[in-house]
C-alpha cells in the first residue's frame, strides 16, 4: 500500500496493536483517526500524538457502526484506508458449555463488526483514487487455539471473508490486505512479558514493512511455518500445537 498521504481510520486504535499502527502511520505522514469503546484511552492517544483524532465506537453495535460510518464520510472525505483492528479474545472451553452472550460478543466484535463497517464504507472507498481495507485476523485463523475456540473460529471466518472480498474488488481501486499477528505482548492476552509473545514494537516495525509491499497477507517471518500449516498433516500439527500450550499455559 501507499504508506504516506493517506487518511486512515483504525478501529481498536486506542491500545495494543491498533495504537501501535496508529502512531506508526501518524509519524510518517498520514491523517489518522482512531476509534474505541473507552474514551479515556482515546484521549490518551490523542494527547500523546497531536494530530491524531479519536471517535468513540462499539464495533459490536450496528447502530454505533452506522453512526460512525456516516460521520466519517461527512467529516473525512479523503478517507481512503480502513484498518479493521478491534477484537476481543476471551478463553473458552469447546469441550463444555460456552456462555451464549460471550459467543455473541466475540462474533459481533471480531467478525460482524468488520464486515458491517467495511460494507458501510465501501462505496466511499471506491470513490477514492486508491484505497485499502486491512483486516487484522490472527495466526490462530490457521492454527486454532483450543482454549480460545470461538476467537480462533471468528478469525478464520474473517480470513475467509477477506479472500472473497479481495476477489470481488479485483477490478476496483480498493485493495484488501490482511495482517495475521502472532501472540503479541499486549492486553488482548494478559500482558505479561512472556518470552513466547512478540514484543509490540518489533511486531509493528515488521508489519509496517510488509504493508509497504503489495503483499495480500502480512505475516512476521517467525510464524510463517504456522501460516503454512494447512494440509494433510493439519490435525497432527494442530494437536501438537495445543498440547505444547497445555503443558505451558498462556496467562489467562
Amino acid at each position: 500500500m501507499q504508506m504516506t498521504g493517506n487518511t486512515i481510520f483504525i478501529t481498536g486504535g486506542a491500545s495494543g496493536i491498533g495504537r501501535g499502527l496508529a502512531e506508526a502511520f501518524h509519524k510518517i505522514g498520514n491523517k489518522v483517526i482512531v476509534a474505541g469503546r473507552r474514551k479515556s484511552l482515546i484521549d490518551e492517544v490523542t494527547a500523546a500524538n497531536p494530530g491524531i483524532e479519536g471517535i468513540e465506537l462499539d464495533v459490536a453495535d450496528p447502530a454505533s457502526l452506522a453512526q460512525v460510518a456516516a460521520a466519517l464520510v461527512r467529516d473525512y472525505p479523503a478517507l481512503n484506508v480502513l484498518i479493521n483492528n478491534a477484537g476481543v479474545m476471551p478463553f473458552d472451553d469447546a469441550g463444555g458449555a460456552i456462555d451464549d452472550a460471550a459467543i455473541r460478543r466475540v462474533i459481533d466484535t471480531n467478525l460482524l463488526g468488520p464486515i458491517r463497517l467495511t460494507s458501510a464504507l465501501i462505496d466511499h472507498l471506491k470513490r477514492q483514487q486508491q484505497a485499502v481495507v486491512i483486516y487484522n485476523t490472527s495466526i490462530l485463523a490457521y492454527v486454532p487455539l483450543a482454549t480460545a475456540a470461538v476467537y480462533s473460529a471468528s478469525k478464520a471466518a474473517l480470513h475467509s471473508y477477506a479472500l472473497s472480498q479481495r476477489f470481488m474488488l479485483r477490478d476496483t481501486n480498493v485493495r484488501v490486505q490482511e495482517i495475521a499477528p502472532p501472540w503479541v505482548d499486549t492486553d488482548l492476552v494478559k500482558k505479561s512479558g512472556d518470552p513466547r509473545a512478540m514484543p509490540l514494537d518489533p511486531f509493528i516495525a515488521e508489519t509496517m514493512k510488509g504493508l509497504a509491499t503489495e503483499a495480500e497477507e502480512v505475516i512476521v517471518e517467525a510464524i510463517r511455518p504456522l501460516r503454512d500449516n494447512p494440509g494433510s498433516g493439519e490435525h497432527k500439527f494442530v494437536n501438537g500445537f495445543n498440547a505444547s500450550l497445555i503443558a505451558n499455559p498462556i496467562p489467562a
